[in-house]
C-alpha cells in the first residue's frame, strides 16, 4: 500500500517543495512506497519552479528540486492524502480552515517529527535568506517522519 503525503507552507516555493524533495530522496533510498507532493496555502507562485536560491541550497546537498512545480492546496487535496504536514502555525490554521468535512488526511505539523530542535516552526528562507538552516531542519524533521510512518 502506498502511504500519500502532502507538505503544504504559505507559496510551495522553498519550504513545502523542499520537504517534498528531501522526503522523497530519503524515501527512495529506503525502498519506501510514498507518494510525496507539496503545496501552498497561497496561490501567488503557482506553476512556478522553487525558488532559485533554495534549489541551489538543496542541489549543494544532493537533492533536485528542479522539477517541482508550485501549485495551490485544494479541497481533493484532503480525501487523497494520508497526511498533511504544514510548516508553521498560520499553514494550520490555512489548512483547518480548508479542511472539508469527511476527509481521511491526518495533519500535523512538520516540527512535531523533530521535537530535539526545539521550534515550533520551520521559518520562512524567503524571508530569513537562511536556506541551509532550513534544510537542516527539513532533513532532521523528515527523518523523523519516516520513523513515525504506519508502514
Amino acid at each position: 500500500m502506498t502511504y500519500r503525503i502532502l507538505f503544504v507552507c504559505l507559496g510551495n516555493i522553498c519550504r513545502s517543495p523542499s520537504a517534498e524533495g528531501v522526503l522523497r530522496a530519503k524515501a527512495e533510498q529506503r525502498g519506501l512506497p510514498l507518494e510525496i507532493d507539496s503545496a501552498g496555502t497561497g496561490d501567488w507562485h503557482v506553476g512556478e519552479p522553487p525558488y532559485g536560491p533554495m534549489q541551489r541550497a538543496a542541489k549543494a546537498r544532493g537533492y533536485d528540486l528542479s522539477g517541482l512545480r508550485a501549485r495551490q492546496v485544494s479541497p481533493e487535496d484532503f480525501h487523497h492524502f494520508d497526511l498533511i504536514v504544514g510548516m508553521d502555525g498560520a499553514n494550520m490554521s490555512n489548512l483547518l480552515a480548508l479542511r472539508p468535512d469527511g476527509s481521511k488526511a491526518a495533519l500535523a505539523l512538520f516540527t512535531d517529527y523533530a521535537p530535539e530542535i526545539g521550534a515550533s516552526e520551520v521559518p520562512d528562507p524567503y524571508y530569513t535568506r537562511d536556506f541551509d538552516g532550513t534544510l537542516d531542519l527539513v532533513e532532521l524533521a523528515a527523518e523523523g517522519l519516516l520513523a513515525r510512518l504506519p508502514l
